[in-house]
């Protein structure tokens, strides 16, 4: 990993393969909300300035402030999954940038619309955000950042496979970049730790089973992005994760 010396303020820029990787930490819950772009991002037209937003936690001022100051628009907002402090700024960023689908898996299609099934009912504040423009499945392939239309640019399309890792909630999910050594695995697994599975709609059974079959089965160097707390690799996590260990 690297970090290039432009970076919204204090806000660390890592480059992994194809992309290039801004994480937000933001709210009550320090909640790990991404901004994903194209290496090579700086040399595109204005107007060519992708990125996706991965979760969208409380308080997306300084994200929103941080893509714009690059004049980058905002293509695609994919979530991990729909607990409260990953979907409360997902109406601000839709609404910056409306053409931006939302993506989520199809298991948690009404989670963003229903308090009650994304726990926020549970803290006492309901929390809703606009409906999924696109259900995802296990094993889909999202392609992002198109072709430049620019002549002297020739850039292809990063994909991302999704990998359904449910446990934590009925429809987590991992992002696997393509080419990119890189996982953002929301909260199925952190660095020394795992998901909740006391929260309704929970299983530790199912969660250790998504991290054994989804997750451990990554190259031992993959980087992967936690939904809460520092990276970490695969191999760590196999090595010494104590709720899961290979």
């Amino acid at each position: 990993m690297s970090n290039p010396p432009e970076s919204a303020g204090n806000t660390p820029v890592h480059r992994h393969g194809p992309v290039e990787i801004e994480v937000h930490t933001l709210g009550p819950f320090e909640t790990n909300c991404m901004v994903v772009w194209p290496a090579g991002w700086r040399e595109r037209p204005e107007g060519e300035r992708e990125c996706v937003v991965i979760d969208a936690g409380m308080g997306t001022e300084r994200m929103l402030k941080a893509i714009r100051s690059r004049g980058q628009h905002v293509t695609a907002i994919i979530l991990t999954h729909a607990h409260m402090d990953h979907i409360a700024g997902v109406g601000a960023i839709k609404g910056a940038f409306p053409d931006a689908p939302i993506m989520i898996h199809e298991a948690e299609r009404e989670w963003l619309t229903n308090p009650q099934l994304n726990l926020s009912m549970l803290g006492g504040f309901p929390v809703t955000a606009p409906p999924a423009d696109r259900l995802l499945k296990d094993g889909e392939i999202v392609e992002i950042f198109g072709e430049s239309n620019s002549e002297r640019l020739c850039s292809r399309a990063v994909k991302l496979e999704v990998r359904h890792t449910p446990g934590h909630s009925p429809g987590g999910i991992t992002l696997v970049v393509e080419g990119g050594g890189v996982a953002l695995v929301g909260d199925a697994l952190f660095a020394g730790s795992i998901g909740r599975t006391d929260f309704p709609g929970c299983d530790f059974e199912t969660l250790e089973r998504s991290i054994r079959e989804k997750l451990y089965t990554l190259p031992e160097e993959t980087v992967i992005y936690p939904g809460h707390g520092p990276t970490s690799t695969i191999a760590r996590e196999k090595r010494s994760n104590p709720f899961v260990r290979a």
